[in-house]
């Protein structure tokens, strides 16, 4: 018989390192006085892994060792929010391999993508030409042995829970599985809560964020479990379901990528402090809920 799912720890507690800093070294430093073990990846000093020698990855690699810190998810730009379903896919299938081996040289084979902004074309259109598109990066991600995970954020799959759905079970590869922003549907106009309930089979990470929907339908972010979101009631649907996956913290308190919202350092570093005690108190909080999985 399985075990009851006890208290979410701080040791499946990570986050993604540039909203705490832009520098590897201070990303290294606040994660270990937080006392984190793992680390979430999207830009250091402002540059994607991508974008990274591999020099510099093998060295980002050594620091994050030294420091006790895994790579759970290496966070790509594919299919996001600065590209579009017309955007060349050369170009795209090009970030992809090199986010793969850069992945790869920090000891990851999870990397996060989306489902391309719509530009112009009729909806049947923009479906298809989605497809191909994943299609294409799932099976290069198949020959590479890694998993992407598609962020419930940008594209047509992001829309909600059907497309997601939809999405996943239509490419039908262990290479393709779902990452679910707890926080997205505040901008998205659905409840996550019942979004995660229709995906649930297919997640295999989590982000945090939290926040109020403003009149306007934009979403304003905040502190973790004082918001609308449902991060808490989430969390309990996860974990009764046998999740025992990361939970990793993106406040966009102090920054806010795609919207070129970012504060200075010591703003940052103490905002993305208080938003991880936060929530590791929300998390340490939670009964025990259902059964695991294994």
């Amino acid at each position: 018989m399985n075990a009851p799912a006890a208290p979410v720890g701080i040791d499946r507690v990570c986050g993604i390192g540039d909203e705490a800093a832009p520098a590897l070294a201070d990303q290294i430093r606040i994660h270990r006085a937080l006392g984190f073990r793992a680390i979430e990846l999207r830009t250091l000093d402002r540059r994607g892994v991508h974008e990274l020698s591999p020099d510099t990855v093998r060295a980002a690699a050594d620091a994050l060792a030294a420091a006790g810190l895994s790579v759970p998810v290496v966070d790509t730009p594919v299919g996001g929010w600065a590209v579009s379903v017309t955007h060349d896919f050369a170009m795209e299938a090009d970030v992809l391999r090199r986010a793969v081996h850069r992945a790869e040289l920090l000891g990851c084979r999870r990397l996060r993508v989306m489902s391309y902004p719509n530009d112009g074309l009729q909806e049947s259109a923009w479906r298809t030409e989605v497809f191909r598109r994943m299609r294409r990066l799932t099976a290069m991600a198949e020959d590479a042995g890694v998993v992407l995970l598609h962020e419930n954020c940008h594209g047509w799959a992001s829309r909600g829970a059907r497309e997601s759905v939809e999405l996943v079970t239509g490419i039908d590869s262990p290479s393709l599985r779902l990452l679910f922003d707890v926080g997205n549907g505040l901008a998205y106009g659905y409840d996550a809560l019942a979004f995660l309930r229709e995906t649930l089979p297919w997640v295999e990470h989590v982000h945090v964020k939290d926040g109020v929907r403003r009149a306007d339908g934009s979403a304003e972010f905040g502190m973790p479990g004082e918001g609308e979101a449902g991060v808490a009631a989430c969390m309990d649907l996860l974990e009764a379901a046998g999740y025992r996956g990361w939970y990793s913290i993106e406040p966009h308190v102090a920054l806010i990528p795609h919207l070129g919202i970012t504060a200075e350092d010591p703003a940052l570093e103490e905002a993305y402090t208080a938003y991880a005690r936060r929530f590791t108190a929300l998390a340490a909080a939670r009964p025990g809920k259902g059964a695991g999985r294994g």
